[in-house]
């Protein structure tokens, strides 16, 4: 359809919508008028001024001149003399800030006519043989009314921009009620899907618009309706952006995108005003996209603010929903819309005829990540070494989005050291910066500080070794990280997206070997503790209250998950269970906290050599991957128990 997409381009506006479109705005030449009136003085001045040259002299001194035959020649402007001396002279010139005048010597020279004239002067000058330049006045009659005028016209310039300037204060609400959104046209480069790897399921349930936008006509033969809104919802990182846009590059229609945030002002009603703006702007240049992000800061739940419904937020979500349900059946315009916060959204924008399709953007399986790691490197020098599916398989859970970062890092990390191409070992050490934090070199641990976390990390270390339904060690090391003195990271082999209560619980008493080495092996326990036991608590109330993973409470979920779209969610949820199940919850969190920590001591205190021989190996190593970890208790003769049935 070569045709159709060449007239659309040519009616596809360009920039942004509002003020943008229509480039400076009336009155814009006002800011000229101040430099103009410069200008125009300084013309006055150079064209007063430009052909007085030399030393000023007395009119007497010149006089003697002539007569003497010394001017070679003269140049005359109303009552203005000036020229060059065929012989230099001495004059007395007068100095400033001195009492008595100095000698100058003088070759061109200037003067002026006494007020009675001189009529025999012109006499003199054609007998002593001089020559005569005459000057016209025009010149000289400019630069004086200029001079006179821009006084005047410095007063109106200044009275034009103070009224220009009040102007805008009190009616410029016009201009404020523009549209912030950005027209991305079909001149600009173009995101594909070929740009997006991954999210096979969401590009399938784009597909449809795109073909809706490219050819109506065959949905409309067969009375169906193409949904008017398509909400995206994922965490954050996911690539809904990305996707939205991909779909207006397949589709090759314009491209409006704003944030929610760009409708919110200070002023009652101009959110409102710019929704109107925004659906007035996506008609005239109708097929085209509405893409609206973070809809969740614009789309809350009505009726939970301080005041009623009458507040600023809800007015511009009230106009959203009158335009989104006001389309003519003619108009192919599709609103896309992206949240990770579906849950508070207002039930009007998730009914049939607005954001009736709700694509979910998953995080990226194995698959995935490999093909996002493929597109992000297309334009980074890679080794031959690089293996992307084992850097994708050691990057589970990770987002598009920290995919891109990971690739970036390992870049910065080659540019750092002088490479050429970008290696595994950038990638393994970008990876761990990700995960883990930066190294922080300049934080030295004392002796006694180094044997305690090296104790506390072996610790980690050995229970998830032991510990049936534990992911597999990573990396140990004892390098401060972030804001962690040692760091003990575990990778699950198999993408997971349903956990166990097995699992959970192996969860637990990895996170409690440290503190229980501390016990075991140091004989006093240590601040080093504080984010395992705030995690293994926050783990075991989730397992309580949440997954019903409590014989005590049983298959109840006691958490309210109604929700409360307060920023202070905690302080405004409602309580749904009465005090003594609240005594329940809280001594079965401490039971399963407790349990862990006495299943990690029994781990430490039947293997206490392979402790203490990870414990020296990261005091001399200060860092130990996986493998030589196992190689390591291995020797000790720790052995790993056979793995019980998930339950």
């Amino acid at each position: 359809m070569p045709n159709r997409n060449n007239r659309r381009k040519e009616k596809t506006p360009r920039g942004n919508v509002g003020p943008q479109e229509t480039g400076a705005s009336p009155g814009g030449w006002g800011r000229w008028i101040l430099p103009l009136a410069l200008l125009l003085l300084l013309l006055a001045f150079m064209s007063s001024t430009r052909k007085e040259q030399g030393t000023r002299i007395p009119y007497s001194v010149f006089k003697g001149q002539v007569e003497a035959g010394n001017v070679e020649s003269v140049e005359a402007e109303s009552d203005k003399l000036w020229g060059r001396l065929r012989q230099p002279i001495e004059v007395d010139v007068p100095a400033r800030g001195k009492d008595a005048p100095v000698k100058e010597t003088v070759e061109e020279y200037r003067t002026t006519l006494p007020p009675f004239g001189d009529e025999q002067l012109m006499a003199q000058l054609e007998a002593a043989n001089v020559e005569v330049i005459s000057h016209g006045e025009g010149s000289q009659w400019f630069g004086s009314i200029m001079i006179a005028l821009l006084p005047l016209g410095l007063f109106v310039g200044v009275w034009f921009l103070l009224m220009r300037r009040a102007g805008r204060q009190l009616g410029g609400y016009s201009a404020i009620t523009k549209s912030r959104a950005k027209l991305f046209s079909l001149e600009r480069p173009r995101t594909t899907f070929d740009d997006v790897a991954g999210a096979h399921e969401a590009k399938a349930d784009l597909k449809q618009v795109i073909e809706f936008l490219q050819n109506a006509e065959p949905f409309r033969r067969l009375g169906c309706s193409v949904p008017k809104g398509v909400l995206l919802m994922g965490s954050p990182g996911t690539g809904k952006t990305l996707l939205a846009r991909a779909v207006a590059g397949e589709a090759g229609v314009p491209f409006y995108s704003i944030t929610g945030s760009d409708f919110m002002e200070m002023f009652v009603g101009v959110g409102a005003a710019r929704v109107r703006d925004l659906f007035e702007a996506a008609k005239r240049t109708a097929p085209c996209i509405v893409f609206l992000d973070e809809l969740d800061s614009v789309g809350r739940r009505r009726g939970t603010g301080i005041g009623g419904g009458h507040d600023e937020r809800e007015q511009t979500l009230n106009q959203l929903l009158s335009e989104m349900d006001g389309f003519e059946e003619n108009q192919n315009i599709v609103v896309m819309a992206a949240t990770n916060r579906p849950d508070i959204l207002d039930p009007a924008l998730m009914r049939p005829g607005r954001f009736d399709r709700r694509i979910v953007v998953d995080m990226p399986n194995l698959a995935d990540r490999k093909d996002i790691l493929a597109v992000h490197a297309r334009h980074v020098p890679l080794d031959e070494g690089v293996d992307l599916a084992v850097i994708a398989r050691g990057t589970p859970g990770m987002s598009g989005a920290d995919l891109k970062n990971l690739v970036n890092e390992a870049a910065l990390l080659a540019a750092k050291q002088g490479k050429s191409k970008i290696d595994a070992s950038d990638f393994s050490e970008a990876r761990d910066k990700v995960l883990m934090g930066s190294e922080r070199q300049s934080l030295h641990l004392n002796d006694e500080e180094r044997h305690a976390v090296a104790h506390h990390e072996a610790g980690h270390a050995l229970v998830a070794f032991l510990a049936p339904h534990s992911d597999p060690i990573h990396k140990v090391t004892i390098i401060p990280r972030g804001q962690a003195l040692g760091v003990t990271q575990q990778l699950p082999t198999d993408e997971r997206h349903n956990y166990t209560r097995s699992y959970l619980k192996a969860r637990l008493n990895v996170l409690l070997g440290g503190r229980a080495t501390e016990v075991a092996a140091l004989g006093s326990i240590t601040t080093g503790a504080e984010n395992d036991l705030v995690q293994a608590t926050e783990l075991a109330r989730k397992m309580v209250t949440s997954w019903g993973m409590s014989d005590r409470i049983g298959n109840v979920a006691v958490e309210d998950r109604s929700g409360s779209v307060f920023l202070g969610e905690q302080l405004a949820q409602r309580r749904v269970y009465s005090e003594q199940t609240a005594r329940e919850i809280d001594i079965e969190v401490k039971r399963l906290v407790d349990e862990a920590f006495d299943n990690a001591m029994g781990f430490i205190q039947e293997n206490r050599n392979g402790l203490e021989v990870l414990a020296e190996a990261l005091e001399q190593r200060e860092v130990l991957e996986g493998k030589d970890i196992e190689e390591l208790l291995s020797g000790a003769g720790a052995a790993r128990e056979r793995e019980a049935v998930a339950v």
